[in-house]
Parts: structure tokens; C-alpha cells; sequence
């Protein structure tokens, strides 16, 4: 992307801070794994940049040591469409089980409910293998194809962005924004 997708911004505003927004009004509490962007309680990796397991186990300790130990909202920083809609769709899932949208075939685990029982394996996980992919095929997730939904979720909600074409190709407004350290957020 050239710069910071958490600082990135998109229609005059950073990123982040848009996502804070809609999180903020569905959760609570809410916290970003980072260097504190937004405003929110920040928590860190332990290799910063180590990945998308390594965010979510490091935010997962944060809201357990908050008092939280329940099912939480995994949102990725550069998923520029995302609604409340879609998050509250997430949030009041019926049941205790992991809840992943999928969108052409393909699990979205980084805007997704995760269960606390998948959560407190992400540790354990990290240390075998880094990617989310267990989690997706685990017995307690229901993947729920974006189109069921028919509330009117989008698909392109889900489209992240990786590169400057892709923002492009949402159709959005965008400059780099200033510059800052490199978060340890999902890139």
C-alpha cells in the first residue's frame, strides 16, 4: 500500500478511526491492536507485525485482563466498507459458536465473531501455526455464505484492501495518511 492502512485515508478520514467508530457502537469494550491510533485502549503483539493470529491473541488477552472473557468482534483495519449492520449481524448471531461470513467461497476471519472458547486456543495455536485457517475449520464455527444473510449486507463490505488499486476499485477516495510507526495490525 505504500503507507500505514490503519493511518489510510479514505473519504477524508483515517481508517482506523472509522472502523473505532462502528466497533464502538456495537461493543464494548472495545480495543486496537497497535500503537493507539485511535484513541481506544491499545494492546500489542509481541512480535509487532507477526500476523493476524498474533493481533487477535494479543487483543484477546487485552479484553480478558478488561474483564471480557466472552465472544468478541475480530474487524481488521483496512476493510473500508464494512457497516454497523454487518457488525451487529455478527454480534447478535444466535448461539456461542465462532460466526465467519463467507464471500466467494472464501472465510473472512478478520470480520468475524469469534467465540471465547476459540479465542482463549489462539495462543496455543500461534505457537503451531499462524494462520486463522484452523479456526474457520474448527466444529464450533458456523460460516454463514455473506449472500444467506439477505439483510442487507453487502459482499463488497468484506473486500479488503491491499494496494491502492483495490481502493480504486471500490470506487473510494483515498490519500496516504500521515506518516506514524508501523502498527502491528492486520495488514
Amino acid at each position: 500500500m505504500g503507507c500505514d492502512k490503519a493511518r489510510l485515508l479514505v473519504d477524508g478520514h483515517p481508517l482506523a478511526e472509522r472502523l473505532a467508530g462502528l466497533l464502538t457502537g456495537v461493543a464494548t469494550p472495545v480495543v486496537e491492536v497497535g500503537p493507539g491510533v485511535t484513541g481506544l485502549a491499545a494492546a500489542r503483539e509481541e512480535l509487532p507485525g507477526s500476523g493476524p493470529l498474533a493481533a487477535v491473541a494479543a487483543g484477546w488477552e487485552a479484553l480478558c485482563g478488561a474483564g471480557a472473557p466472552r465472544a468478541a468482534l475480530v474487524l481488521a483495519c483496512d476493510l473500508p466498507l464494512v457497516s454497523e449492520k454487518a457488525l451487529r449481524l455478527l454480534a447478535a448471531w444466535p448461539g456461542d459458536a465462532s460466526v465467519v461470513p463467507v464471500v466467494d467461497g472464501r472465510p473472512q476471519p478478520l470480520c468475524a465473531r469469534w467465540s471465547a472458547t476459540a479465542l482463549a486456543r489462539a495462543r496455543a495455536q500461534l505457537a503451531r501455526d499462524p494462520s486463522l485457517r484452523p479456526f474457520c475449520a474448527a466444529a464450533d464455527t458456523v460460516l454463514v455464505d455473506v449472500e444467506v444473510w439477505g439483510r442487507g449486507v453487502e459482499a463488497r463490505e468484506f473486500h479488503d484492501v491491499d494496494c491502492p488499486g483495490d481502493l480504486d476499485e471500490l470506487g473510494l477516495k483515498w490519500q496516504p495518511g500521515p506518516a506514524g510507526p508501523n502498527l502491528g495490525v492486520v495488514r
